[in-house]
C-alpha cells in the first residue's frame, strides 16, 4: 500500500499505452504519474479517491485524470474474496501531453483539447451519452495499430471537450506537492478509515494510525487534505450509501445505518449536501436510466 510515483511502461513501437486489466490490484492505492490517464471501468466497482473528492465508483464510469494528480481506485472487497466471483474489465489508457510534440496543443484548432487536458488537472467524470462515446473509443484503440491509434485518442479527448456532460471532481485548491512520509501517512489514515468507516472511529485511535498526538491530528489531516476528518468520512459513508442505493436491495433507513451514520436525520442532510438529491431521487434517478 506504499503510495509512490509510477512508471508507466509503453511499447517501443507505441508512443502512448493503452491496456485491459481482469483484476482489481492493478494500482490499486494511493498514487500519481506524469501520464494524463483515461480510464473506463467496463466491470468493477468500489471507492475512487481523486485528488480531495471521495465518490462510489460503478461499472461503466469513465474518468480523466491530469498528470500528477493522485487517485486510487479500492475496489470492494468481494473483489478479493478467492470464493466469490467478481469480474473485473477496465480499459486504460496513459499518455503524456506532449506525446504529439511540443507544438501540437499550440495549434488554435486544438484549443480545446488543450483546455480539456488543463481541467484534467482537478479530475473530471465523464458523464452521459459522452461516457459511452469515450468507452467506445478505448475498446477499439485496445486492438488498433498505426496512425489511426492516435486518431482515436483524439477523437476521444474532443468528445470530452465538446460535451457538457463532465463534473470536476478535486476541488480548485487542492494540493498534493507532499513528500514519500507524509504520502504513506495520508494513506495509511486512509486505508484504517475505509476499512472501519461503518462504525465510530474515535480521535485517539486515527489519531495512533497517523502517529501522531489527538491534540494534532485534526490540523495535521485538514492540512494535508484541505477538508477535516468528518467531512472525508462523512464522504466515504455518502459514497458508500451510493452503492447501496444502486444495489436497491435494502430499505433508505437500513442503509443509513449500513453505511456508518447514526440517525436518519444526518444521513438524509449530508447526503443531499454532497449528491444534491434526496437518496430516494438518487435511486430514482439511477433506475430510470437503466
Amino acid at each position: 500500500m506504499r503510495p509512490q510515483l509510477l512508471k508507466v511502461s509503453k511499447e517501443i513501437r507505441h508512443s502512448f499505452s493503452v491496456r485491459q486489466d481482469l483484476v482489481p490490484y492493478i494500482n490499486n492505492r494511493w498514487h500519481y504519474h506524469q501520464e494524463v490517464e483515461l480510464i473506463h471501468f467496463r466491470k468493477g466497482e468500489g471507492t475512487q479517491f481523486v485528488g480531495d473528492s471521495i465518490r462510489h465508483f460503478k461499472s461503466g464510469d469513465v474518468v480523466l485524470v491530469g498528470a500528477g494528480l493522485p487517485h486510487y481506485w479500492r475496489f470492494n472487497d468481494s473483489y478479493f474474496d478467492e470464493n466469490k466471483e467478481s469480474p473485473v474489465d477496465i480499459r486504460v489508457c496513459h499518455f503524456c501531453e506532449n506525446f504529439w510534440g511540443e507544438q501540437f496543443l499550440q495549434l488554435p484548432e486544438n484549443i480545446k483539447i488543450k483546455n480539456v487536458l488543463e481541467k484534467a488537472k482537478r479530475g473530471l467524470q465523464i458523464t452521459g451519452k459522452t461516457r459511452m462515446v469515450v468507452s467506445e473509443f478505448l475498446d477499439v484503440l485496445l486492438h488498433t495499430e498505426g496512425p489511426h491509434r492516435i486518431m482515436l485518442l483524439t477523437q476521444a479527448l474532443t468528445a470530452i471537450a465538446e460535451c457538457q456532460e463532465v463534473q470536476s471532481l478535486s476541488s480548485i485548491g487542492f494540493k498534493h506537492e507532499l513528500p514519500d512520509a507524509e504520502h504513506d501517512r495520508i494513506n495509511a489514515i486512509y486505508d484504517f478509515s475505509l476499512r472501519n468507516f461503518k462504525r465510530p472511529i474515535q480521535l485517539d485511535e486515527i489519531a495512533s494510525v497517523a502517529n501522531i498526538s489527538p491534540n494534532s491530528f485534526c490540523r495535521y489531516f485538514k492540512s494535508k487534505t484541505s477538508k477535516t476528518f468528518s467531512q472525508f468520512l462523512i464522504e466515504v459513508r455518502v459514497g458508500y450509501a451510493c452503492k447501496l442505493l444502486i444495489e436497491n436491495k435494502m430499505s433508505i433507513k437500513q442503509l443509513c445505518f449500513e453505511s456508518g451514520f447514526n440517525n436518519f436525520t444526518s444521513f438524509h442532510k449530508y447526503f443531499k449536501l454532497i449528491t444534491g438529491k434526496s437518496p430516494l431521487n438518487y435511486q430514482k434517478e439511477f433506475i430510470q436510466k437503466q
